[in-house]
């Protein structure tokens, strides 16, 4: 019997003897439910670097270190720069200077731009001549050449080369992100993410390793 007041008080709403939890004056609350997450995104944004800087100095410097602890070759993403609040976007030549050895892929908090280095985009082709796709534009300069930044729909032509995890190396970064879910009083989510998403959460469901209560939504794409 968990509550607030004088024992003899609670007594009468409590019909069978049950477990009394002295809380010395601590709160307890139920557990939190979040209705509307995209589970795989949230918890793969966990594992990049943190964007979210006061200053476009500031991420760089956290790109910077990021790339000197990184494998040869290995992709640096990120997520969470705000142009609006440093007072406009920053340039693929400025991620060279931060990541000169590795394709950077960092996303806006938006969600609807991204912001790459000259390698993403030598990898991905892109340069004065590529033509913006229908649902999309890649930002240029004076000259016709590509910025660094890319939106909407002509983000998929860098994020389309990031490798895929697989469903078993997906369901351990889904595993790290429920460890930081519960760890903030939510104990419930509706998920919205795709099939890949479904598939790493049966694999924990199946390991006795999922502790979240999860409904799970399929965008109509994959149905």
């Amino acid at each position: 019997m968990i509550g607030y007041g004088a024992q003899t008080e609670l007594a009468r709403f409590d019909p069978a003897p049950g477990e009394t939890i002295e809380l010395a004056g601590r709160t307890v609350l139920p557990g939190l439910i979040d209705a509307h997450l995209h589970f795989e995104q949230y918890a793969r944004r966990l594992s990049r670097v943190d964007c979210e800087l006061p200053s476009l100095a500031d991420c760089l410097k956290r790109i910077q270190e990021r790339a000197a602890r990184a494998a040869p070759g290995e992709w640096i993403q990120g997520h969470g720069w705000n142009q609006n609040l440093w007072g406009g976007f920053g340039t693929a030549e400025e991620l060279d200077r931060a990541a000169p050895n590795h394709p950077a892929y960092l996303t806006a908090k938006s969600l609807h731009a991204a912001w790459v280095n000259s390698r993403a985009l030598d990898l991905a082709n892109i340069d004065s001549s590529t033509p913006d796709p229908p649902d999309g534009a890649i930002q240029r300069g004076p000259d016709g050449s590509p910025t660094g930044i890319l939106f909407e729909g002509a983000m998929r032509m860098v994020s389309d080369l990031l490798s895929r995890p697989t469903p078993i190396q997906l369901g351990e970064t889904l595993a790290a992100a429920q460890d930081r879910l519960l760890s903030i009083g939510l104990t419930g989510i509706h998920d919205f993410d795709g099939p890949s998403c479904l598939e790493a959460l049966q694999l924990l469901r199946e390991a006795g390793r999922l502790d979240l209560r999860v409904v799970k939504n399929l965008p109509v794409d994959f149905l």
